[in-house]
Formats: C-alpha cells, sequence, structure tokens
C-alpha cells in the first residue's frame, strides 16, 4: 500500500482514531493512520482509566462489535471493580485502572500487526475536497505539513483536544493539546473553509504527585474486585495481580486556599472563555458552586504498575503552579507531596455535533466523518464508542454502501450519538446511564446478545469470536430453559429466582445437572438476571416497540419546515437545523414540544396523501 493514497484516512491516535482504524482496516479498507508522534497512539493523556457509570457499558459494546478498547484494557490494567453493585443491574458498570505505559504499548502493537493499515508520523494541514459549493462536495483526501499529500476517499478527523489548543496553567498559556505535544494550528481554518461552524471547549487535568511522597497509611486503601470482571467477551479471567488505590479528601484549609487565590484561576480572571464539563469540575469550581461542602473526596491512583506518579482524581486545576502545591499539601496523607506535573486546562476547537448525521459523516462534506472531542464529548470511552462508528461507515462509504446507524434502543453508543446528532450540546457531553431511556435493556451483560450479530453481519467480528459468542447463546439458553422446567418444592425454579435473596445455588442439591452452569459465574449471573427481572425487561421491550415506530416514520430530507401552518417558530427553526430522519428524531430536537411533533405528523400525513393523489393521476395520464 503507497501512503500517497488509500480508502481511508484517519486523523489523530487517540482512542476515537485507534477505534476508527481499526475498524476500517479490519473491514478490508486500504487504512492510512495520521498522527504526530506513533508513540503518543493511545496515550492516557487525563486520567488512567478505563470505563465506569455508562462508560463501562460503552467498552463492552465496542468489544461486542469487534472493536479492540476491551481487549487492550483487559491485557494490561492494574485495578479493576464493578461499580453499583449494591443497585439493579442495569447501572452495574465495569472500571479498571489503567497503566499509562502498558496501555498504549498494548494498542500501539496490536496496530502495528493489523494488515490494511499504515501509520504516517505527520501534522495535516488541510482537507481535501472536491470543488463547489453547498452540501454537494466530496471529500479527496489531506495536506500534510510536510507538502506531501495523502488521498482517500473517506476521511476521519479525531483530533481529540489538539484542535486550535490552549493549555492553560495560571496566568502561563501554552499552545498544545496535551503537554509536551504541539496543537494542530491549521486543521480549524481548514475545516471553516469547507463550511463548518466551529466553537469551543475546556478540559483539564489534576497535578501528579510522586508515590514516594505520600503517605498512604493515612488515606483509607481502596482495594480492587477479588473476582474481577473483564471488558472483553474474549477475555477467560484477568490474572495480573491488581494493586490499590487510595482514598483521602479535601478540607476546609484546602478550600481557604483556593478561594484566596481565585483571582489567578484562569477559570475565573477571564482568560478561559469556553465551557467546561458540567460533570466534571475542576477543584475550583467545586468550591464556588458547592460552599456549604466541607470536604470532597480525592482519588489517588498509580498510573502504572510501576510508576512514579499518581493522579488525584478530583482535583483538576489550572490554578498557579505555587498556588497546586500549597493546597495539595494541604491534603491528609500528601503533606510532603512532590509534584512531578502540574494540571492544567486545555481549550480547544470543537464542531457542533447537529452538523453530522447519526453515522458521524458531516452534512455538508460526503466523506468526511468525524468522532471523539471534535464532536463535543469527553472522555476516552465515548470517543472510542464514536470512533468504531465512524471506522465503520468511513469502510463502507469508501465502498459505495450505506451507512450504519445504531439505535437508542441498541446500545449506548447509539444513544451517545443520536443525543450529539439532535440535541446538541453546550458544555462536553459526558456520558451517564441516565441518559438511556431503555438502560435496563441495555446493560454491560449483555452487549454481545445486542450487538455481536451486528458485528458479524458487518464483518468486523471475526470466526473465533463468533464460535465463542455463539457457545455462549446456546448455553444460556439451555440453562434458562432448564430454569424453567425443573421445579423445587412444586414451583419452577425460575420463578423461586425471582425472590429478592435467591441466587439459586441450593437448586443443585435437587438438580445436580445444573452444577456445571453454576460454575460458570459469569453465565450463572446472566440468567439470575435475566430471571430476576423478566417482567422488567418484557415491559421495556413492548417500551420499545412503541419507540421504534415513531422511529420507522421518516421525515423527508428536503422538507420545507417554514411552510408548515401552525408550527412554532422555535422548532421552525430547530428542526431545520437538526434536519431529523424520523419522527423519533424529531421529538428528541430540544425546543420542540409534543403539539410540534403533533403538527408534524399531521403535515406528513396530508403531504404524503398529496403526493399518493397526485402519482395516481401521473400513471392515469400515462
Amino acid at each position: 500500500m503507497s501512503a500517497s493514497s488509500c480508502d481511508v484516512l484517519v486523523v489523530g491516535g487517540g482512542h476515537a482514531g485507534i477505534e476508527a482504524a481499526w475498524a476500517a482496516a479490519r473491514l478490508g479498507a486500504r487504512t492510512v493512520l495520521v498522527t504526530h508522534s506513533r508513540q503518543a497512539i493511545g496515550r492516557l493523556s487525563c486520567n488512567p482509566a478505563i470505563g465506569g457509570i455508562g462508560k463501562g457499558q460503552i467498552v463492552r459494546e465496542i468489544d461486542a462489535l469487534g472493536g479492540l478498547m476491551g481487549l487492550v484494557s483487559d491485557a494490561t490494567c492494574i485495578q479493576f471493580r464493578m461499580l453499583n453493585r449494591r443497585k439493579g443491574p442495569a447501572l452495574w458498570a465495569p472500571r479498571a485502572q489503567a497503566d499509562s505505559h502498558a496501555y498504549p504499548a498494548e494498542a500501539q502493537r496490536r496496530l502495528s500487526e493489523l494488515e490494511n493499515l499504515e501509520i504516517v508520523e505527520a501534522g495535516v494541514d488541510a482537507l481535501l475536497a472536491t470543488p463547489g459549493a453547498g452540501r454537494h462536495r466530496s471529500m479527496e483526501g489531506v495536506l500534510l505539513a510536510d507538502g506531501r499529500r495523502i488521498l482517500a476517499r473517506s476521511v476521519v478527523i479525531a483530533s481529540g483536544t489538539f484542535l486550535g489548543g490552549l493549555m492553560h496553567c495560571g496566568e502561563q498559556k501554552t499552545p498544545g493539546g496535551r503537554i509536551g505535544e504541539a496543537a494542530a494550528a491549521r486543521l480549524s481554518d481548514s475545516l471553516r473553509e469547507l463550511g463548518l461552524t466551529l466553537g469551543r471547549l475546556k478540559t483539564g487535568t489534576c497535578p501528579r504527585v510522586a508515590p514516594d511522597s505520600a503517605d498512604f497509611d493515612r488515606m483509607e486503601v481502596q482495594p480492587g474486585d477479588e473476582h474481577p470482571a473483564p471488558f472483553s467477551f474474549l477475555t477467560t479471567r484477568i490474572s495480573q495481580p491488581q494493586v490499590c488505590c487510595w482514598v483521602t479528601y479535601t478540607n476546609p484549609q484546602v478550600h481557604e486556599i483556593i478561594r484566596q487565590n481565585l483571582e489567578r484561576a484562569p477559570l475565573y480572571s477571564g482568560q478561559i472563555e469556553s465551557t467546561g464539563p458540567r460533570y466534571c469540575p475542576s477543584i475550583e469550581t467545586k468550591i464556588v458552586r458547592f460552599p456549604e461542602k466541607e470536604r470532597h473526596q480525592i482519588f489517588v491512583e498509580p498510573e502504572g504498575r510501576s510508576s512514579d506518579r499518581l493522579y488525584l482524581n478530583g482535583v483538576s486545576t489550572s490554578l498557579p503552579k505555587d498556588v497546586q502545591l500549597a493546597f495539595v499539601r494541604a491534603i491528609r496523607g500528601l503533606e510532603s507531596a512532590r509534584i512531578v506535573q502540574w494540571g492544567y486546562a486545555v481549550e480547544y476547537d470543537f464542531v457542533p455535533p447537529e452538523q453530522i448525521e447519526p453515522t458521524l459523516m458531516t452534512k455538508r462534506i460526503a466523506g468526511l466523518f468525524l468522532a471523539g472531542q471534535i464532536n463535543g464529548t469527553s472522555g476516552y470511552e465515548e470517543a472510542a464508542g464514536q470512533g468504531i462508528v465512524a471506522g465503520i461507515n468511513a469502510a463502507r462509504h469508501a465502498a459505495g454502501q450505506d451507512g450504519v446507524v445504531l439505535g437508542r434502543d441498541e446500545s449506548y453508543i447509539g444513544v451517545m450519538i443520536d443525543d450529539l446528532c439532535t440535541r446538541g450540546l453546550v458544555e462536553p457531553y459526558r456520558m451517564f446511564s441516565s441518559r438511556a431511556e431503555h438502560r435496563l435493556h441495555l446493560r454491560y451483560d449483555n452487549a454481545d446478545l445486542r450487538l455481536t450479530p451486528l458485528g458479524r453481519e458487518l464483518g468486523l467480528v471475526h470466526a473465533a469470536r463468533w464460535r465463542r459468542f455463539e457457545q455462549t447463546r446456546a448455553r444460556l439458553d439451555a440453562l434458562m430453559a432448564l430454569l424453567a422446567t425443573l421445579r423445587l418444592d412444586g414451583r419452577p425454579l425460575i420463578d423461586l429466582l425471582r425472590r429478592p435473596d435467591e441466587d439459586g445455588r441450593r437448586f443443585i442439591l435437587a438438580h445436580p445437572q445444573l452444577a456445571e452452569f453454576e460454575a460458570d459465574a459469569t453465565l450463572w449471573g446472566r440468567a439470575l438476571v435475566q430471571a430476576k427481572y423478566a417482567a422488567y425487561i418484557e415491559r421495556q421491550r413492548e417500551s420499545i416497540e412503541r419507540f421504534r415506530a415513531l422511529e420507522h416514520e421518516p421525515v423527508p430530507g428536503e422538507i420545507d419546515y417554514a411552510a408548515i401552518p401552525h408550527l412554532r417558530h422555535e422548532a421552525r427553526e430547530r428542526l431545520a437545523a437538526v434536519r431529523p430522519r424520523s419522527l423519533g428524531q424529531a421529538s428528541r430536537v430540544s425546543g420542540v414540544q409534543p403539539t410540534d411533533i403533533t403538527t408534524l405528523a399531521v403535515y406528513l400525513s396530508a403531504r404524503a396523501r398529496t403526493v399518493g393523489s397526485s402519482e395516481s393521476v401521473h400513471d392515469a395520464a400515462g
């Protein structure tokens, strides 16, 4: 393969870019991944962790489709925990502490062994598109910073925080998307020249501390799970030893130090004007927003098994270095802390996501796909989820095939992309389980049942994974059949399992044939969830069918909303901006009310009758 031309070109080696390149190459597209540095691919620039509430489900879905993140996490992470165990299974979410050195090394190794993929170290200065104006231009490739051109029918931009990136630490401002790495300075102008509108967002990271300067005896120990649950459906067990993390807290002294220096904080001095993530605020914002709180939790997390850095999860900051040192040393257990990397904030360009289709292709330029923080999201998992969808659809576009859309009823990835395309955003988007109306159906444990058949149909799920899936599905069906057939005390076992405190292990004494299934803890756990929540799952399935009915009512893309009688002015503007594909999507557009959907449905029905009548007259005349 020549680097002068390809089918799919991916810009950026972060988590979105990795999954996009992996998916496109695995689907047979000749793929080029362009990144400033091969050694930076997969780097964990902020929190060295994978998964979490809402996010762990996304990682499982990426894996179920045939993606990479789950496999890399299982091979390299150093502590695994299942979150929300005390709540219902719809909210259970796997999370793992990652090794910041091993994780990118494993991702790089797997990409280097992949057929159809070439990695090019370079910056990208401009996007090349066919001449013209309006919505009918197509991608032709990219212009590299060294003057080379690479032609490609599909281009995926996964630029992370590097797009016009500007870092802040106190009064100091430095161009860059990550400490020590340059920003993508000219790509923003190229996107604007193609007719896309850009905005600015902000994120940040915390100071890192040397482990030998921390007093762990003054902190609470946070161990991993005794029997860790893997991310990948191909991983039979996590065999590597786990490390401990710790918990400590801020205190009134910490808060007072920060309050006294707020005028030096870029967030409050006017130096930073863009919006940061509401659900992952800086420590400055926490102190201002919650003045009544006497303490905030801090998770002290090793960045690797033999790393010389601790990540202080919970104290993201852009305060000056002297203030950072003062408040960190006021925290219990960190009184002698030696800071090895200062916290900082990053402002970066993004493309407001109403400008993309649910396939992640831009509405204005055919063949231009956007994935990750360029769409306004935050987090490795959200980026990777978009990356695999962008990679699949970029490969399909290059092959002349229709794009694939994941529905809200199919996956958290589908919920996220629909939220972005339909509702837009005013702050960095973060996935939570509460965003999914069908979350009992979108559990972490059944991601394979929901998505692996689709991955197989697309060609992303290889034969070995498919055989594993079919075996698991067959065993689960067999176990559920036994539980429905076998009885104890005159009642079917499946009915007894619906009792809150029943785990079913006593059934084995009466029915030894269940022993082989009970020995597989993962399989047994999946069966318990299906049995205990069968009535709720059935009700949600009925809700999904009603939801799909609206999703299958198409809205023509060329419709003139200004011409619809009785439609409110705000609804006309929002619907014209988003251009929903269905009544279901239209109902989720911000600013659109149920009465607007009724008006739109009546108009579409009348329009369909008029079109049908005209066609009948034409046929009769013919």
